[in-house]
């Protein structure tokens, strides 16, 4: 089901008890010299979109939200952007709606890193005033961490940015918005002796070309296979709401 695409008598018929609401948000940001600045939006669209195809009983699937928190990226340009704290608002105003309306069960899909942060803090917020429901949230790629590592050749095992993975998926979904020309590697340059720290670098204090990670090594058949297994370990979690028990 598709709330985008259904009237609202149609949508006054879902089983509030039986669905899980799954809203998709995601940036438009620049992502290096080579992937288009909607990447993020399309790869957890067509992650979303494989869910629901494969429960469309069970899942009510909302229009991604575009815009992030991607101040990180600014001083590259190419990059719209929310504030912090207005995107947290957003994500509370997105979901409060339907919480109201009565559904139970909902899960935050993430296809952006600078978005975990706010999808916590808004889960934070809303729980106390619907501590009956339940409220998830994930990105797609921590999710399926492991069966991503997996597929990856590259040193890097975990999402970068405009990276292997990414794309990879982009050359899978939407091949015509990647410059193959201008695929350039960007190892990461992490100083291992602070493993567990975390500093708020920006982009441009990460990288030169605005990646992380190894693109070079991308191909569409592997992204074929990433996006796989994406959908089947997020259906896999969405299966699981549907089992958890409403919290009293």
């Amino acid at each position: 089901m598709r709330f985008h695409e259904m009237t609202f008598p149609e949508l006054r018929r879902v089983p509030r008890d039986t669905t899980v609401v799954l809203a998709p948000i995601a940036a438009c940001e620049q992502h290096s010299h080579h992937l288009a600045t909607f990447t993020d939006t399309v790869l957890v669209t067509g992650v979303a979109e494989g869910v629901e195809q494969r429960m469309p009983d069970r899942v009510l699937l909302l229009p991604t939200l575009w815009m992030g928190a991607s101040a990180h990226h600014l001083r590259f340009g190419a990059t719209l952007s929310a504030e912090v704290d207005t995107h947290i608002t957003m994500l509370c105003d997105l979901l409060v709606p339907l919480l109201d309306d009565g559904y139970q069960r909902v899960l935050l899909l993430n296809g952006h890193g600078g978005n975990i942060d706010t999808m916590h803090v808004a889960l934070r917020r809303l729980q106390p005033r619907y501590r009956d429901r339940i409220l998830g949230a994930a990105s797609y790629w921590e999710l399926a961490e492991r069966e991503l590592a997996a597929l990856a050749q590259g040193p890097r095992k975990s999402m970068g940015h405009a990276c292997e993975f990414e794309t990879s998926m982009m050359l899978a979904l939407r091949p015509e918005l990647v410059r193959r020309d201008h695929i350039k590697n960007d190892p990461p340059k992490d100083d291992p002796s602070l493993r567990g720290l975390y500093v708020p670098d920006d982009m441009k204090q990460r990288t030169d070309h605005g990646a992380v990670g190894y693109p070079e090594l991308a191909s569409a058949e592997k992204g074929k296979t990433l996006l796989n297994a994406a959908i089947e370990r997020t259906a896999e979690v969405v299966a699981a709401l549907l089992r958890r028990p409403l919290p009293s």
